[in-house]
C-alpha cells in the first residue's frame, strides 16, 4: 500500500495532517489542543482533567443531552487524553460522518456551554479517577515517577493534584479554557478514508476565523536525578526508575528504542529473564521509552514483595549498567522485529495513525513514513547500539517506591 500524508497550514496557523489508509472504511481525527497539564496555569493541576468532560457538556446550539445524542447517532467512538503539552480530543468513526463529526468538534472547541451548573459533575469525575489511583499503586508509581523525573512543570500529572481539584471552580476552569486554546498552535490530524481537500476546506471554514494568540513559552527546571518513598503497609513494593536518554529528536533514537527492546521487548528480554524468571524476584517487571519535546527517559516498573525489593531494585540497575557492555545478534534480532511488529498493528488502525501522525509533527516538525522507520530500525547494529550505550549510558537515576520501607539506593 502506498502511504500518502499531507500537510497544510491553515491562515490562523493551525496544522492540518491528513494520513491516507484509502483501504479502509473509517476515518479517525484528533485534535492536539496546547492546553496539557504543563500549560495551564500553576495551582490550576487538574483542570485540563475536568475541562475534557466539561466541553462536552452541551456546545453550540446542543444541550448537554442533545451534543451526546448526536455524537451516539453518528457512532462516534470518543477519545479524550490529557498529556504534558495538549488536551487531546478526537474520535474514530464511519468514514461517510466525518463531515457531521468535524461540525459538532468545532463547537466542542470554539463554543462549549461550559454551564457551570455542569461543572460540578465534571470536577467530581476527575476526582474519583484521582482516587481510584489508591487501588492501582503500579499507575500511581509511575505517575509520581514521571512527575519526579520530569522539571517541574513537564512532570505535573494530568489527573491533577487532590488540594487544588477540590479548590477549583467553575470560573478559574474556564479561564484556563480561554486562556489557552489557542488555535495557532492546534494540530488537527485525520487518517484512514477521506478527502484532504474537502477536509482542509471546511477545517478552514470552521476555524479560520479563530483569532491567534501569543505562545508563552514554557520554562522549566534541570533535571536532578532523585528518591521518592511513599509509606504504604501492604505486601507488596512498587518501584519505578527513570533515567535519561536519547530524545525523539536526536541522531541516536533508534538505537535507544533498539537498547530498551533487549531490555524489555518480550519473555526472553533481560529483565524478564534475570530479575523474574532466573530469580523470581517480582510479579511483573519492565521497561519503556518514555518522551516529552524537551526530553526522553527509559522508566523501569517492578512489582515485589518487601523481602526481595532490595535485591530487586539492584538486579535491575545492575541489568541497565551491564547493557552497555554490548548485546547479541540474537538480541538485536528479537529487538528489531518486536519494534517492527508493534509499527506494522499500528499502521492498521487509523486511530493509531491519526495520533501518532499529530505526535510527529509537534516533536519533529514532519511526519515520518513507515518505510522510513522501518528503515531506520533495520539500520541498526550491535556497533551503532555500543557506541550509543558506551557514550549515553542508562545512570543518574530517579526512583520512586510505593512500600513498607525504602530501598537502600547507597548499595
Amino acid at each position: 500500500m502506498t502511504e500518502k500524508i499531507d500537510i497544510q497550514k491553515l491562515s490562523n496557523g493551525m496544522t492540518i495532517i491528513g494520513s491516507e489508509m484509502p483501504d479502509v472504511a473509517s476515518a479517525a481525527f484528533d485534535f492536539f489542543l496546547p492546553a496539557g497539564a504543563a500549560i495551564i496555569p500553576k495551582g490550576f493541576c487538574g483542570a485540563a482533567a475536568v475541562i475534557k468532560d466539561w466541553m462536552f457538556r452541551g456546545a453550540g446550539e446542543n444541550s448537554s443531552k442533545q451534543l451526546l445524542d448526536k455524537i451516539d447517532g453518528l457512532g462516534l467512538h470518543r477519545g479524550e487524553k490529557v498529556n504534558a503539552k495538549h488536551l487531546i480530543i478526537g474520535s474514530a468513526l464511519e468514514a461517510g460522518n466525518t463531515a457531521q463529526a468535524l461540525e459538532l468538534y468545532a463547537d466542542i472547541i470554539t463554543k462549549p456551554t461550559l454551564d457551570p451548573k455542569q461543572f460540578e459533575f465534571s470536577k467530581q469525575l476527575a476526582i474519583a479517577e484521582l482516587m481510584g489511583l489508591e487501588d492501582d499503586p503500579r499507575q500511581k508509581t509511575l505517575l509520581q515517577l514521571r512527575q519526579n523525573f520530569y522539571p517541574d512543570p513537564l512532570g505535573r500529572s494530568p489527573l491533577g493534584v487532590m488540594e487544588e481539584l477540590q479548590s477549583l471552580s467553575a470560573e478559574k476552569c474556564k479561564e484556563a479554557v480561554l486562556q489557552n486554546f489557542n488555535i495557532s498552535e492546534t494540530i488537527f490530524a485525520i487518517a484512514g478514508k477521506y478527502d484532504f481537500d474537502a477536509v482542509c476546506t471546511q477545517i478552514e471554514k470552521l476555524f479560520g476565523e479563530q483569532k491567534p494568540k501569543k505562545q508563552i513559552p514554557l520554562a522549566h527546571k534541570e533535571y536532578l536525578p532523585n528518591y521518592a518513598h511513599t509509606h504504604y503497609d501492604g505486601a507488596q513494593v512498587h518501584i519505578g526508575i527513570m533515567c535519561p536518554t536519547e530524545p525523539a529528536q536526536g541522531p541516536d533514537y533508534y538505537n535507544a528504542r533498539v537498547a530498551i527492546a533487549v531490555l524489555s521487548g518480550g519473555m526472553s528480554s533481560r529483565l524478564f529473564t534475570e530479575v523474574r524468571e532466573k530469580r523470581a524476584l517480582c510479579y511483573a517487571v519492565g521497561a519503556s521509552y518514555n518522551c516529552l519535546k524537551e526530553m526522553a527517559g527509559l522508566s523501569c516498573y517492578a512489582g515485589t514483595t518487601p523481602g526481595k525489593s532490595q535485591e530487586t531494585y539492584e538486579v535491575i540497575i545492575s541489568e541497565l549498567e551491564k547493557l552497555s557492555q554490548g548485546i547479541t545478534t540474537e538480541e538485536l534480532k528479537r529487538a528489531k522485529a518486536g519494534l517492527k511488529s508493534a509499527l506494522v498493528m499500528q499502521s492498521e488502525s487509523s486511530s493509531a495513525r491519526s495520533i501518532n501522525a499529530a505526535a510527529d509533527y509537534y516533536m519533529l516538525g514532519r511526519v515520518r513514513g513507515l518505510e522510513e522507520i522501518k528503515e531506520k530500525i533495520e539500520a541498526v547494529t550491535i556497533e551503532s547500539v555500543y557506541n550509543f550505550l558506551k557514550n549515553n549510558p542508562f545512570q543518574n537515576f530517579t526512583v520512586v517506591t510505593i512500600g513498607p520501607e525504602k530501598l537502600n539506593l547507597s548499595q
